[in-house]
């Protein structure tokens, strides 16, 4: 049974070392034992902890009973109870070890399943947080895009809203001008129209006249 346990505790070293360090042979460990903790593994696992930690106790219990019967005598141990106090002490120390490294071989896996699925969700987030600043890269891209549209829409409007502005000037200006010369135009009836009337008057006066001296001849 010495052998045995000696060959387990062995086993169980060589299976820490190679969880321990990143190996080719971690990957087949790590699935190995991802096979153990499935289906019935876990109780088989619990099962042979159960029989191992009980038979540890039985080599304590053995242990203390022959303390115990060698103080009886007097203190004095036989060299054959000597000789089962040491295999009883020997076998319990490879038990508890064997049980300790079983515990650390467990929470080795699991500390390191759990690191390689916060790894995973880690490379999923930056993944995630990639693809959402490629989609904002690409985002601000079409409105930077849109906004120089914008930009020379606003300069196209600004240029056509000069050339209107410059085109109304220039008609204000014509409409005053014209407005002038109609103004020139009318002032220039208004005293031809009064030559006129002038005229008119004095060609009535000399027409009075004229007949006024031939009627004066008759008589």
């Amino acid at each position: 049974m010495i052998q045995l346990l000696f060959t387990v505790i062995f086993m169980e070293a060589a299976m820490i070392g190679l969880l321990l360090f990143k190996t080719p042979l971690r990957k087949l460990v790590i699935m190995a034992l991802d096979r153990l903790k499935r289906g019935r593994g876990p109780i088989m696992v619990k099962t042979i902890a159960g029989t191992v930690l009980v038979l540890l106790f039985s080599s304590l219990y053995s242990l203390f009973k022959i303390q115990r019967h060698g103080i009886e005598d007097g203190g004095v141990v036989n060299p054959t109870d000597q000789v089962l106090m040491a295999k009883h002490l020997l076998e319990a120390t490879l038990m508890g070890a064997v049980l300790f490294l079983a515990f650390m071989i467990d929470r080795l896996h699991h500390y390191i399943r759990e690191l390689r699925i916060r790894r995973k969700s880690m490379e999923a987030v930056k993944k995630q947080t990639r693809v959402s600043e490629d989609g904002k890269a690409e985002e601000i891209k079409a409105m930077e895009e849109e906004r120089l549209k914008l930009r020379a829409e606003v300069s196209r409007l600004e240029s056509e809203l000069s050339l209107k502005v410059k085109d109304v000037d220039v008609a204000e200006a014509n409409v005053t001008a014209l407005r002038k010369q109609s103004e020139g135009f009318l002032l220039e009836y208004d005293r031809l129209l009064e030559e006129n009337q002038n005229l008119r008057n004095q060609l009535q006066f000399l027409d009075r006249r004229l007949s006024h001296s031939g009627s004066k001849k008759n008589m």
